[in-house]
């Protein structure tokens, strides 16, 4: 078995011949440890050059003759087969290319929170700027902005084009953690980096001994340049008191708590649900003061008391602190809200709400804009009802709050159909759809005419204009189904394009990323971008086709031409024109665009509508503007035929009621999943889409009636004999049911938390076990225990995310799972025993408590990261000019490119060597001169050698008497070849010798060759 591997020489080795294996392992050894000395490449895994065994016995094989190769040629081959045997097993060994980097990354860390005034921040921003501008050329600087949240302005670079911040972040509160953690996560592994923090040390939230641990870890110090201020004089409202239990008709007091740093005067202001109640002169001391205001309490219902203290300007530093808000609700007899179109017909709702009254109910009338904005603004009402009333008419927060009422307090929830109710009203991808047993993506059905919906962005040239833009887009966009198609383009400042071409709105996700990252630029004319928008819409198969267009109007006009195929393919445009030059801005209203201008065209032509916002505020009708339009094409889910509804699910609702008339109409939806959700009411036709459905969600419930109670749709019910009982029996059925319970709750913000008490006032002392359901500003549900803290009193305490509106549910568990932190699914089988709400709202940032700069936590942060403390005065040279250390960063040589290419070159030369021989004699006479001249002469001494020849071999005494075949100056008359070459005697005597029969002449030249090496063995 040795000797098959390691086979006897061929040919005799002297000891001489080991000199170039040596030699080859000298050098390879010495390159590598050089390479890994120098840090040039590192070796991960250098266990591999083991391999470099193989190396002698490379070296025997050849050596011993078993190449087949001598000279030159066997020395070339044996120095490509070790080349290659040293870069593989390098290869192995798994290098990394090592790169050192001396320049350094400065980071920008700037605190934009409120409690820092507008001045400071500007003399901050200012501070960066000449800094960033006298940095060494190849270092680079980056800026990042935080207060509660942070975000990146810059990223680091060379260049540091900075003119104003446009990240927004979330201003009640400030988070220094969350600010070092971004800049730290922007320095590059091979760079130094280094943090310059500018802030008053001042933090609400977050923990800094983490992130320090990390910075210290990776050798990024924090340089801090402190933002100070000192407030002497400061007045601030605490908190707003309201007793835990009142009665209609009795007096009760509100108190404030007002805290001073010196004693003062002002004017203290008490409002109800927004109309002052009392207004005067209070004196004040240093340290808290109370001051108590007797209110009579008229009826049952939910108070919001707003307290402001006004002082004069020198004798409170920050205003923000001077207002306090607190809730009183008075439980009495449920009622139901109906919410209706304020420029609607009041035949959609007056028939339904007189059935209600009928039946005993106390129902209360608004329109979309009273409707409140906090959900214990709603909880005086058992059922709150929509009636044919589009989403356009509410902002987020409204709806939002019916949903927090529905989900957290219990109340009922019905929309009732109509051409502004559901898909068609805009409800799509809202909170009401959230909580409605029905969706508005149709899945049941195999056919469904979809819209396309094209949106043209135009920079806006007023305050976070483009900002506004994203977010009307993505709001018209959620409008449509799953199944529509939308795009939107813009003008990124070299042509116009699509931020995304056409497709399905179930894409909504890509969607909201790509117009997040847009860029929009001030495009020169509308031409481009609408041919694009025409192209795209024309290839879409949508039934209906629609395009909105944003601007403030300055852009060059479309061609007619181009408007005619626009009304060719039935796609209308809608212009929406912001603040344009031709009227300035805060005009007084009635102003309208000149005649000639090409918005209001561009619409009219189209068939399109036209917008015009250029007042003060006018931006923020933008949303309902966008949702208004896009709903349009919603339309096609609107089903005017005639139908008898048929019973899908038996129910409370439909006891007694034996038949049902017919409907004429109704809005197209889908049921969500059963059996969570019921179809109590179905057309009696092979479409299945539900007419009536209801389920729970939360500690509520919701229904859904798509075709209405009004002579639109429902003329034949308005004289039906049941329509009474059936409005009853629904709105009982969703309906909260009205608990007499002996909780009482108190919530109220201390410092950084918020603190909910709950007493139990029953009869006969028990033990409890309370949980609290806290819903806060920011979306974050949290669900916190609450401890016995005495006899009949339980506590507990949760840390407050933001300004805001907190909404508290004190609750006792009868069965069922307790609510989790991710709160209380729609189909969740929890059952609460007695329950109990309450609430309180954080007007202000608790930094706003804080009344100077905190030089503590900027010596902790200095001290833990080896930083510096920062004057004003420094330039980039002084902070960029500290002792510096070079970064090391390696990558794997395996992803150089060439290198594979190299060995696959020296694979192709060692199979070369070894089985291709070169005549270089023939190799070499291709590349000699050859002239014609040369070549003349070369023949014309062959022509005399061949004559010289002939008459030779005539003067021979055995010469043949035909003359020489050769080239003659006559014709000849014998007949015989002249063109024939000559033939010498002893040429053609040895053609005449037969060959030995021992001996035969190989016939190809494989023969010659095999014959010539069985000789040489």
């Amino acid at each position: 078995m040795l000797w098959t591997v390691l086979p006897p020489a061929r040919r005799q080795v002297s000891p001489a011949a080991i000199a170039p294996l040596i030699a080859f392992l000298a050098v390879y050894a010495v390159i590598c440890l050089t390479l890994e000395l120098l840090s040039v490449v590192n070796f991960t895994a250098p266990m591999a050059f083991a391999l470099m065994a193989l190396a002698p016995w490379f070296w025997w094989m050849h050596m011993a003759g078993y190449s087949g190769l001598r000279g030159g040629r066997a020395q070339a081959a044996f120095l490509c087969r070790m080349l290659l045997l040293g870069i593989v097993v390098a290869m192995l060994a798994e290098p990394r290319s090592v790169q050192k980097n001396e320049r350094m990354a400065v980071i920008f860390a700037v605190d934009v929170s409120p409690s820092i005034s507008r001045e400071l921040q500007d003399r901050a921003l200012t501070f960066v700027s000449q800094v960033a501008a006298t940095k060494p050329e190849r270092d680079e600087a980056g800026l990042v902005v935080f207060s509660r949240e942070a975000a990146v302005e810059l990223p680091p670079a060379m260049s540091f084009p900075f003119e104003a911040i446009n990240a927004r972040v979330s201003p009640d509160g400030t988070n220094i953690e969350k600010g070092l953690s971004l800049a730290a996560a922007l320095v590059k592994d091979d760079m130094q980096g280094r943090i310059v923090l500018i802030t008053d040390g001042v933090s609400t939230e977050g923990a800094l001994p983490a992130v320090l641990d990390d910075l210290r870890s990776r050798g990024i110090a924090v340089d801090v340049l402190p933002i100070q201020y000192d407030y002497a004089n400061e007045v601030w409202i605490e908190r707003l008191q309201l007793p835990k239990l009142v009665k209609a008709g009795e007096t009760y007091e509100a108190a404030a708590i007002i805290s001073s740093l010196a004693p003062g005067k002002g004017k203290l202001i008490l409002q109800e649900n927004g109309r002052v109640i009392f207004e005067g002169e209070v004196e004040f001391e240093a340290g808290k003061n109370r001051f108590a205001i007797p209110l009579p309490l008229r009826e049952p219902g939910f108070y919001e008391y707003t307290a402001t203290i006004e002082v004069p300007h020198d004798r409170d530093g920050v205003s923000e602190n001077n207002r306090a808000i607190s809730y009183l609700y008075l439980q009495g007899e449920g009622r139901v809200l109906v919410v209706t179109d304020p420029q609607g017909n009041p035949l959609d709702w007056q028939p339904m709400v007189e059935a209600m009254e009928r039946g005993e109910r106390r129902v209360e009338v608004i329109t979309a804009y009273e409707l409140p904005r906090d959900p214990l603004g709603l909880l005086p009402y058992d059922c709150i009802v929509f009636a044919n009333v589009g989403a356009d008419y509410f902002d987020t927060f409204q709806l939002q709050a019916v949903h927090d009422a529905v989900r957290n307090q219990g109340s009922g929830f019905l929309m009732v159909g109509g051409e502004n109710s559901f898909g068609p009203g805009g409800y799509h991808r809202t909170a009401v759809e959230d909580m409605l047993p029905v969706t508005m993506d149709i899945t049941q059905r195999k056919v469904m005419p979809k819209a396309a919906l094209a949106v043209l962005l135009h920079t806006c040239e007023f305050a976070e204009g483009n900002t506004w833009a994203k977010q009307i887009t993505k709001q018209a966009i959620k409008v449509l189904s799953n199944f529509d198609e939308a795009g939107a383009l813009s003008y990124d400042g070299g042509k116009s394009t699509w931020i995304f071409p056409l497709m399905p709105v179930s894409n909504f996700p890509d969607m909201e990323i790509k117009i997040n990252q847009a860029q929009i630029w001030d495009m020169p004319d509308f031409n481009a971008p609408m041919r694009a928008a025409l192209e795209g819409l024309k290839k879409s198969d949508a039934a209906t086709k629609h395009m909105i267009m944003i601007s403030d109007g300055d852009p060059a006009p479309p061609s007619r031409a181009l408007l005619k195929e626009f009304v060719d393919n039935n796609i209308s445009i809608t212009t929406v024109v912001v603040f344009p030059h031709e009227i300035p801005q805060n005009t007084a209203p009635g102003m309208t665009l000149p005649p000639n201008h090409p918005m209001p065209a561009i619409a009219r032509i189209t068939g399109g509508k036209h917008y015009l916002l250029y007042a003060a505020g006018d931006e923020k009708k933008l949303p309902a503007i966008f949702i208004r339009e896009a709903k349009t094409l919603r339309r096609s889910m609107i089903q005017n035929k005639q139908f008898v509804p048929a019973v899908g699910y038996p129910s409370q609702i439909l006891k007694d009621i034996p038949s049902i008339p017919q409907l004429d109409g109704y809005v197209i939806t889908s049921i969500k999943g059963a059996p969570a959700a019921n179809v109590l009411l179905v057309p009696d036709s092979e479409d299945q889409d539900p007419v009536l459905a209801r389920w729970n969600y939360g500690i509520g419930k919701s229904a859904a009636f798509t075709s209405d109670l009004s002579p639109r749709w429902g003329a034949r019910w308005l004289n039906w004999e049941h329509y009474e009982a059936f409005v009853k029996q629904l709105i009982t059925d969703i309906s909260r049911v009205q608990q007499a319970g002996n909780l009482r709750i108190d919530t109220f913000p201390a410092g950084s938390e918020g603190v909910v008490i709950v007493e139990d006032h029953a009869e006969e002392a028990r033990f409890l076990e309370l949980a609290a359901v806290v819903d806060g500003p920011d979306g974050d549900q949290q669900v916190i225990p609450l401890r016995q803290m005495g006899p009949r009193r339980y506590e507990g305490r949760f840390p407050l995310r933001g300004t805001g509106r907190y909404q508290v549910m004190a609750t006792t568990q009868q069965s069922g799972p307790t609510p989790s932190d991710g709160g209380l699914a729609p189909d969740e089988p929890v059952r609460f025993g007695e329950r109990v709400h309450g609430g309180f709202a954080l007007p202000y940032s608790q930094e706003f408590m804080r009344f100077r700069a905190d030089p503590i936590t900027i010596e902790q942060i200095v001290d833990a990261t080896q930083g510096r403390i920062l004057t004003p005065e420094m330039t980039g040279k002084e902070i960029y000019g500290v002792e510096r250390t070079v970064r090391q960063s390696s990558t794997p040589v395996a992803d150089i490119w060439w290198l594979w290419l190299l060995i696959a070159l020296l694979l192709l030369h060692d199979v070369g060597i070894r089985r291709v021989q070169m005549d270089w004699a023939l190799v070499a006479s291709w590349f000699r001169s050859r002239s014609t001249g040369q070549s003349q002469e070369t023949l014309d001494a062959l022509r005399r050698r061949k004559a010289t020849v002939a008459s030779q071999l005539q003067k021979r005494p055995d010469a043949p008497t035909t003359p020489p075949r050769g080239k003659v100056d006559g014709p000849r008359t014998d007949g015989l070849d002249l063109t024939a070459p000559p033939t010498s005697p002893s040429v053609m005597k040895k053609k005449e010798e037969p060959a030995k029969p021992d001996q035969p002449s190989p016939t190809s030249t494989t023969e010659r060759l095999l014959a010539i090496k069985r000789k040489q063995q």
